[in-house]
């Protein structure tokens, strides 16, 4: 099977599969429905998917940046050295297009936004317009509840206008369920077929109204393949900010976290997190089996040029044993 095969094959197993983004060689099981099937039937519930394994292969979304900030694209193979707890790995997957992706704009709506939300709206949508045009996207809208912005038939849409009707579908008011929000976020990407996936949260405050902890979204990060960019816009004496948070998710998923200084500021910073979704790198490996479950994982790139540049790539990751074999 050839590295094209297998990433495609992966787009299928978000919802059963070993986290973060682990393919298996050998399958048997029910096939995994598509959310979007053209006879409009539900999807099967995830848990009807059995996944049994005899290789595995985790995927790594990889960014990397010259020393002035600048996305470098030309990068190889050998550029590339990763290792798990330490130990080198040999890469068998490589791949640098500029691949569809599953993405989620999770925006905060609670009432302390009101002041910021224009500019917050129109920065998001600057992100879609900057996106891949073949991306699914999606919009959580989130305050002391959480709700979705697309139309409860639609899950993902490409389309800007409806994508942007979606962002001015909340109504600022309430506390911040930022929590909840990316749980919301992280279980619709499950749902998605692109074969990477992505998270860009926005948000000014910490979290006061969520059901879901933050160790439990910790948690949550360190088994899913989804790479997550926050934005942060804080109010120096709002007593729940929280930047923390944001800086831990973005760190353990490989993503960024920005802080602008002004709510115009953001839409500069949508555009530079569209960009790097789309110049990401694709590099495989495979696991050894047995030993801890949550490994730890670095990445090393070197230029001919020995330029200093800046990784940023998932950090760890879950192994999780899959069901035993018959």
């Amino acid at each position: 099977m050839n590295r094209r095969s297998a990433l495609r094959t992966l787009t299928g197993m978000s919802a059963g599969c070993l986290l973060p983004a682990l393919f298996a060689d050998h399958l048997r099981g029910s096939p995994v429905q598509n959310p979007e099937n053209r006879a409009g039937n539900p999807p099967k519930d995830p848990e009807e998917f059995t996944l049994r394994s005899e290789a595995r292969l985790v995927l790594l979304d990889v960014s990397v940046q010259d020393h002035e900030g600048g996305f470098v694209r030309d990068l190889s193979k050998e550029n590339f050295k990763v290792s798990e707890d330490g130990r080198p790995q040999a890469i068998t997957i490589f791949d640098h297009d500029d691949l569809p992706v599953t993405v989620g704009l999770i925006v905060d709506e609670s009432r302390s936004m009101t002041p910021k939300r224009n500019d917050v709206l129109e920065a998001a949508a600057t992100f879609i317009q900057e996106s891949n045009p073949l991306d699914e996207l999606f919009v959580v809208n989130f305050n002391d509840r959480v709700t979705l912005g697309l139309p409860p038939e639609k899950r993902f849409s490409g389309d800007i206008d409806e994508l942007r009707a979606a962002l001015y579908r909340g109504i600022p008011q309430g506390k911040t369920a930022l929590y909840d929000g990316v749980v919301a976020g992280l279980k619709q990407l499950e749902l998605g077929q692109r074969e990477k996936k992505a998270l860009v949260v926005i948000s000014d405050g910490g979290d006061n109204a969520s059901v879901h902890t933050r160790r439990a979204i910790i948690d949550m990060v360190e088994k899913t393949p989804a790479t997550i960019y926050a934005i942060g816009l804080y109010d120096m004496d709002d007593p729940d900010r929280n930047p923390g948070v944001l800086r831990d998710l973005a760190k353990i998923s490989g993503g960024e976290a920005f802080f602008p200084a002004t709510p115009p500021e953001t839409a500069p910073a949508c555009k530079r997190i569209a960009e790097e979704i789309r110049t990401r790198y694709t590099v495989g490996y495979r696991p050894d089996k047995g030993g801890r479950l949550l490994r730890r994982v670095s990445v090393q790139v070197t230029s001919a040029s020995n330029a200093r540049l800046t990784v940023r790539a998932r950090d760890r990751y879950w192994y999780e044993n899959g069901p035993a074999q018959n």
